[in-house]
């Protein structure tokens, strides 16, 4: 029995859906630990797509249990369309196989106006949220106001807790000259959906205690990824919780010592949505290709992603910070049709070399890349699942990109097929 806990390991959108749901075939519980319904999860099954926000991925296999932690933060009216919709598609979700914490803080609907606000007034120094109201809601929850979802269960207790929560927002409000929320209102509408998020609540903590006891395998699947951590990314252009493994444990109710292997996603070129520095991105007709043979566009937001090399230095301090095991490398088959590929092996600032990223922003923006040039393969990887039947060229750019990064290759995707994977390690058996 092994519990594995996968993260992307650069700025998300590294294909962690196909891979989580690859997993689920072998885990018995599949539980998410962090982030709303910003993150997005593309599934490919068969002729069906399933498109993910705040779901864990396991939830379209059966016999599997889908778990959303307390480090999580829910919209209940996103969560609860999310849940409709999916059934439409044939899935079916009930108190058995999907719980939610109930120590969950929820995203109400001032959340998502503050983001909205702050956004709009930003102007050039705008973070790219995905105004989903994720930010404002994690601040109410370390500024300890937020609402939980066990605070649905009494009427007299969500009222005193509304009227804490309004209190500190209808102030701003008021400041920035916009329409207060009335309590009443919000406690109402509340109070109507209340019966549909309770069903799901239950102590995760003490249900993931259980499940180790009967030695069910357990998956943690995080969102975004390890350079959008509030700590550890690429400040302030992160999201607002922690996205490193270590938040498995906090962000469920286990302990560390309870992890047994940790997968780095890890897409072969890289991309990121919103604002922030990118020291390979490609503003050209290559970024462009591989933008459109990749298909990068968000899941959420459908915003297009900035696409460029692979940045080796950043996945490689990912690893040690995270203390990945192994790398999950996804999307080879869209460098198929390039004549060179590129790989950043080291940056300058203001002519000075350096082995890691910077934690300055303004040091960020202004690094520049060192590349090491590999020949392009130009012939087809897609759907090939033997690391043998690859071509020369696209072995030798995965073993130098394994070799700099100091992690195993533990698997490679070469479509979004669920079953268009090379094996090479298995988390669960190694």
């Amino acid at each position: 029995m092994k519990n594995v806990v996968v993260v992307g390991s650069q700025w998300g959108d590294e294909g962690k859906g196909k891979i989580v749901d690859w997993l689920s075939s072998e885990a018995d519980v599949v539980v998410r630990f962090q982030g709303g319904h910003n993150a997005g999860h593309t599934l490919v099954i068969g002729k069906k797509i399933f498109k993910l926000r705040l779901l864990p991925s396991g939830i379209v296999r059966d016999g599997k249990i889908s778990i959303l932690g307390n480090g999580v933060v829910i919209d209940p009216w996103a969560l609860l369309d999310e849940i409709k919709e999916i059934k439409k598609q044939g899935i079916n979700v009930n108190p058995t196989n999907f719980m939610i914490s109930e120590s969950s803080s929820l995203i109400l609907p001032f959340h998502q106006e503050m983001d909205e606000i702050r956004e709009d007034t930003a102007g050039k120094k705008k973070i790219g949220t995905t105004r989903r109201g994720i930010g404002p809601c994690y601040e109410d929850k370390v500024g300890r106001r937020s609402i939980r979802v066990m605070d649905l269960r009494s009427e007299s207790n969500l009222d005193s807790r509304l009227e804490n929560v309004l209190l500190h927002h209808n102030a701003i409000r008021k400041g920035l000259k916009k329409k207060i929320f009335k309590k009443d209102v919000l406690k109402k509408k509340l109070l109507k959906i209340a019966p549909e998020i309770l069903k799901f609540a239950k102590p995760i903590w003490y249900k993931l205690d259980e499940f180790k006891k009967d030695r069910k395998k357990i998956l943690f699947e995080g969102a975004q990824g390890v350079l959008l951590d509030v700590d550890h990314g690429t400040y302030p252009y992160v999201t607002s919780s922690n996205t490193v493994p270590a938040m498995a444990a906090t962000g469920s109710g286990t302990g560390p010592g309870k992890i047994d292997y940790i997968l780095g996603i890890t897409k072969a070129y890289t991309t990121r949505v919103g604002e922030g520095p990118f020291p390979t991105e490609l503003k050209n007709k290559i970024g462009n290709t591989i933008g459109e043979r990749g298909k990068e566009f968000g899941t959420v937001t459908a915003r297009k992603r900035r696409c460029g090399w692979f940045d080796g230095i950043l996945v490689k301090q990912t690893i040690k910070i995270s203390g990945i095991d192994g790398i999950a490398l996804t999307k080879l088959d869209v460098l198929d049709e390039l004549d060179e590929i590129k790989m950043c092996v080291g940056y300058t600032l203001y002519g000075k070399k350096l082995d890691y990223f910077p934690a300055a922003s303004e040091d960020q923006f202004n690094i520049k890349p060192i590349y090491k040039i590999f020949p392009g393969w130009k012939s087809k990887t897609q759907g090939i699942r033997n690391i043998k039947d690859l071509p020369d060229n696209a072995r030798k750019y995965i073993f130098a990109l394994e070799d700099f990064v100091g992690a195993k290759i533990s698997s490679i995707s070469t479509s979004p097929e669920r079953d268009d994977t090379i094996l090479i390690e298995d988390p669960f058996k190694n």
